[in-house]
């Protein structure tokens, strides 16, 4: 079928935007123009001046399925990341039962595939079971389709298992993934080690608990070769790290959450588990961090680690609720009022880390619109401003403070391959 999507914006390098059109064929870009016959076309989509941009690509999602799925499903989870403008998405394998062989990988994978409303492709773990030291066997792994190798949500403890793991990841040619925390620093913390969580009565997680594993795995990725990539960088000695890393040439990327670029300790205002993460939200110095390293390129890409929760094991103290913050829905709009419409970021910056920073960084066939290139594209409306409500959301979670939000760019329509997978009420 060939579709037409008239009256859109699109993005030009120098961040202007323009009139356009564009001629969607057989899941495929086939013309980018201002405008098209439109008799040509079995579909006629109007834009209403919406911009256009690439299908947003989140290299770190959690959908729970199976095993959790009180908290999220496959299709609420697949349909969130649709609302919030993604088309692709990398879920990780902290489920129940974990997919560390391949019957288990070959089940998920099915799943994702039957129930998905967007492209989900699937981590497996490193280890069996997430917290054991036997390795998964990676090639047979990789041979049923997993995108690449993480234990997501706790840190690798031993370094010899990590440079086991790296290495048989270098051989079979997969990413190793990294949840970076020495657990031996933790010592029972639930918020950042700093004023905050003195004034709130809680004990405190270090910074070092993330960046000295950080600083250990990428001397084991330079011995391996390995490509490593840091989840949910969030320290400021975690970016100097990884900078002096790229500056050897060690072939190590990261990325940074929503969350961590728009928050820290001082806007934590009460004890809450809607404010307990991993990493937490750290002091201002290590969020001004965040900011200077992604302008800089030592931070490649956004990740949402959209992690829900049921509501009532998270509506209580941070010392009995589990980590975790919802985001694929919020992502876009929250960065883009905060950032863009303030002019920390360019718009064309924005759209690059949701899109073809990540996608390249993992050599995936998204973040473009390109001709010939699938037709993952969402349409975002910059001029209007709306309320986040809780009412709102379609992920079963709705674990996040940032309820309440004014916003601007909300994504009302995403399309996959062409075919419309999500549309906003205007």
């Amino acid at each position: 079928m060939e579709t037409l999507i008239k009256n859109i914006q699109l993005l030009e390098k120098d961040n202007t935007l323009i009139p356009g059109a564009l001629w969607l064929k057989d899941g495929r870009i086939h013309a980018i123009g201002t405008s098209f016959p439109e008799e040509n076309f079995a579909e006629v989509i109007d834009g209403h001046h919406y911009l256009a941009t690439p299908g947003f690509v989140d290299v770190h999602v959690h959908l729970r399925e199976p095993g959790f799925t009180y908290k999220e499903k496959i299709a609420t989870g697949s349909k969130a990341a649709a609302r919030g403008g993604y088309t692709t998405i990398c879920a990780m394998p902290n489920l129940n039962p974990v997919p560390d062989t391949p019957e288990r990988l070959k089940d998920v994978l099915a799943r994702n595939k039957q129930d998905g409303v967007v492209k989900i492709l699937q981590y497996a773990p490193i280890t069996t079971g997430l917290k054991s030291e036997e390795l998964v066997d990676m090639a047979a792994l990789k041979a049923l389709g997993a995108f690449a190798f993480t234990n997501d949500g706790v840190g690798v403890q031993t370094a010899g298992t990590m440079y086991l793991a790296m290495k048989k990841a270098a051989e079979v040619g997969l990413a190793l993934v990294a949840h970076t925390e020495d657990n031996s620093l933790l010592f029972g913390g639930v918020m950042h080690e700093g004023h905050k969580n003195k004034e709130l009565g809680l004990p405190g997680i270090l910074g070092v608990t993330e960046s000295s594993q950080i600083a250990r795995d990428i001397m084991l990725a330079e011995a391996t070769g390995v490509h490593y990539h840091v989840c949910h960088v969030s320290t400021k000695e975690s970016v100097r790290v990884i900078r002096d890393a790229k500056n050897a040439g060690i072939h190590v990327t990261c990325e940074v959450t929503p969350h961590h670029l728009l928050l820290d300790e001082e806007d934590i205002t009460k004890d809450h588990g809607y404010f307990k993460m991993n990493p937490p939200l750290r002091g201002t110095d290590d969020h001004q961090a965040l900011i200077d390293g992604l302008l800089d390129g030592t931070i490649d890409c956004i990740a949402t680690d959209h992690a829900p929760h049921g509501h009532e094991e998270k509506n209580q103290s941070m010392l009995k609720a589990p980590f975790g913050i919802t985001g694929s829905e919020t992502a876009f709009s929250l960065l883009y009022t905060k950032f863009v419409k303030t002019g920390v970021f360019t718009l064309q910056q924005l759209v690059d880390w949701l899109t073809v920073k990540p996608a390249a960084i993992f050599s995936l066939d998204a973040g473009t619109l390109n001709l010939g290139r699938p037709a993952d594209l969402t349409l975002i409306d910059l001029a209007t401003s709306r309320t986040i409500k809780d009412t709102d959301y379609v992920s079963m979670a709705d674990n996040t403070p940032f309820t309440g939000s004014k916003i601007y760019g909300q994504p009302m329509m995403t399309f996959v391959d062409g075919q419309m997978v999500y549309k906003e009420e205007a």
